[in-house]
């Protein structure tokens, strides 16, 4: 198994002023960081406590090294590297994990994406920094992490991406946001099972009644143990799901806006309204349908607003 080289973890505040004594006691040079309280740094090592949380972020060569004989024992008090298999033994036996991207963004698509792991898997992602897209702070290091993932031998995944054109089609046919994700969910459960067909569960974050999407799955899932809990994106199968639907999410966006010529901004703020004003105003009405999710709010304010 590869050296960890990315670490991510809870602190308390007093956590957090024990870390920075520590760093200074070892001569790390520190710096200002946006967003952080502090970050150190030396060579093979970097360390960035952020406010909010606070959580700690570890990356470099030494992250391994550092966790286990200084973060561990001196800061948090306890040994859990090297230990989540004792912990958590579900999370390495056989198992697929289910995340989306896109379903909050106003722009782009949805994207479902799943991913088949064994213990073996899933130490070898714990070792390149597998871990819930969201506590990844850098389209780049999503997009790295996504392209080491997809170069393992033995990795299976699966992504659909549904672009805003089929989306608006399909919530129209659906009626509700959770009725769609369910039916997405269980496609991507169904194509793994044809790769893995003998995978005993899925595991997935909790989005709905739980029997939403047992009942949207199909003949090969519906002998699977299916498994929704809050926090799914802990699990190793989850994060990566979540990785590679969060790098072709945000692929979609920046690939399409090179073909337009404008760049389509995340979420749904004031930024995001503007620009499809300004596609409104340039493209007409058609263009909201195949580049956003018209049966967001921000729809209504747009075409009520226009001219």
């Amino acid at each position: 198994m590869p050296p960890l080289t990315t670490y991510t973890k809870p602190l308390t505040p007093d956590q957090a002023e024990k870390l920075r004594v520590l760093l200074a006691h070892k001569g790390m040079k520190f710096e200002a960081k946006p967003y952080c309280l502090f970050a150190a740094s030396m060579p093979g090592l970097v360390v960035l406590v952020y406010e909010k949380g606070p959580k700690v972020v570890i990356q470099g060569k030494e992250t391994e090294d550092f966790v286990l004989h200084s973060l561990e024992p001196e800061v948090l008090g306890k040994a859990e590297l090297g230990y989540e298999e004792v912990h958590h033994p579900d999370m390495f036996q056989p198992h697929i994990g289910v995340d989306e991207s896109g379903k909050g963004d106003f722009f782009g698509p949805l994207v479902i994406a799943g991913a088949y792991v064994d213990g073996e898997m899933a130490r070898n992602l714990r070792g390149i920094g597998v871990m819930d897209s969201k506590k990844i702070g850098s389209d780049a290091r999503i997009a790295q992490i996504a392209g080491e993932m997809l170069c393992m031998k033995g990795f299976v995944s699966e992504v659909i991406c549904i672009s805003p054109e089929r989306y608006n089609s399909l919530y129209a046919k659906f009626g509700n946001l959770n009725q769609l994700l369910a039916w997405g969910h269980a496609k991507v459960i169904e194509l793994l099972l044809e790769r893995v067909p003998n995978c005993p569960r899925a595991v997935s974050d909790q989005f709905a009644n739980p029997m939403i999407l047992q009942r949207a799955l199909q003949e090969k899932g519906r002998g699977i143990e299916l498994i929704q809990r809050t926090k799914a994106e802990s699990d190793p199968a989850v994060a990566a799901a979540s990785i590679l639907a969060r790098h072709k999410f945000v692929s979609w966006l920046k690939e399409t806006g090179l073909k337009l010529g404008v760049e389509l901004p995340k979420g749904v703020s004031e930024g995001v309204k503007a620009t499809a004003r300004a596609l409104l105003s340039s493209r007409g009405p058609d263009s909201l349908s195949l580049l956003t999710k018209t049966h967001f709010r921000t729809t209504g304010e747009l075409l009520n607003t226009k001219g």
